[in-house]
């Protein structure tokens, strides 16, 4: 069965509205990225050097990531030579099998570390500004969806207008804030929501962190503080400590992931307002780089639009036009 057809029945094995989420969230990074390829591969009819030197430049400027283009052009060199290509009309499906190739390390990788029959505390971090309070938002929506039971922890206690901001969501998705005053010690903010945690019988304890100290040196031992204390009171928790980046801040958001992942154990990625940006090759660069699964990815405004991420929607999101091209030319042999 070849990688076309494999990828068409992952696919349709999952439910449809997920499929169109993918769909029109990578709307514009679909319409630059292949739009740009399908330019370049007008404009040369054989696979040369040349034509690997542009598509590098184009992969490039789509944020993929440095590492990851030089790595993707030496594997679809050896592929080009492996099938014997010299038409670049039969490139493109070769890319998007690459490409689909880099996302799929480890299937499992992806899904959230939840603690059955006893509760889970998640932990996010992320400078201010990504989108981490409506992250948390929408994942309460999301756990209350399954019925669980779940809390917030308002640990943002330095930045004007965040415990409000988290209580705002907590009224939206009908979950209980834990907080204190503003400038109150985070730690002292995380063991009390422990605590009632434990005496609601929580299943799910969401917790929100300060983006920005005065420098970063603060802010991490501000981070080690608080995971102390979650510690000391749940053993072997926080069970993830979620990551959140924006997306369209590209390689900026790189290079936080570089920091975060250096200071705190980052064990998860979530990538908010992919659908706001042409660069969500952000993804593969974050991916393999930094071998930090993306495990949520935000594809819209909706309470339900920050979706598991999944890397055969996302390839199949971005390369629609093409793969189902090539599986027509498939059936028609």
């Amino acid at each position: 069965m070849s990688f076309f057809k494999k990828l068409k029945d992952k696919i349709t094995g999952q439910t449809e509205s997920v499929t169109e989420k993918f769909k029109t969230g990578l709307e514009k990074t679909r319409d630059s990225f292949v739009g740009k390829m399908n330019e370049l591969v007008a404009r040369y009819r054989k696979v040369d050097e040349d034509f690997f030197e542009e598509l590098e430049e184009l992969l490039i400027s789509s944020d993929v990531g440095v590492a990851t283009v030089m790595e993707l052009i030496d594997n679809l060199k050896d592929e080009v030579r492996l099938r014997n290509i010299k038409d670049t009309s039969e490139i493109q499906p070769v890319i998007s099998e690459k490409l689909a190739e880099l996302l799929q390390k480890d299937e499992e990788d992806a899904s959230l570390n939840i603690q059955e029959g006893a509760m889970t505390v998640i932990l996010f971090v992320g400078v201010n500004g990504v989108g981490k309070t409506t992250t948390i938002g929408k994942m309460a929506h999301m756990f209350k969806e399954e019925g669980k039971s779940v809390l917030l922890a308002a640990g943002d206690t330095f930045r004007a207008g965040a415990i409000e901001q988290l209580e705002v969501w907590g009224e939206r998705v009908g979950v209980d804030v834990i907080k204190q005053q503003a400038g109150s010690d985070p730690a002292a903010v995380m063991f009390d929501a422990v605590q009632a945690a434990k005496s609601r019988n929580a299943d799910v304890l969401l917790c929100d962190t300060a983006g920005r100290l005065q420098n970063k040196v603060n802010l991490m031992k501000e981070l080690e503080k608080v995971k102390r204390v979650i510690e000391r009171e749940v053993p072997n928790a926080p069970h993830e400590v979620l990551l959140v980046l924006d997306a369209t801040t590209g390689q900026n958001a790189m290079s936080q992931a570089k920091q975060f992942s250096e200071t705190t154990d980052v064990s998860g990625i979530v990538l908010t307002k992919l659908d706001g940006t042409a660069k969500g090759g952000i993804v593969l660069a974050i991916r393999h780089e930094l071998d930090i699964p993306v495990k949520y990815v935000g594809l819209g405004e909706k309470m339900d639009d920050l979706q598991p991420f999944n890397a055969e929607q996302f390839v199949y999101g971005l390369f629609k036009d093409v793969l189902e091209e090539k599986l027509e030319e498939e059936e028609n042999q």
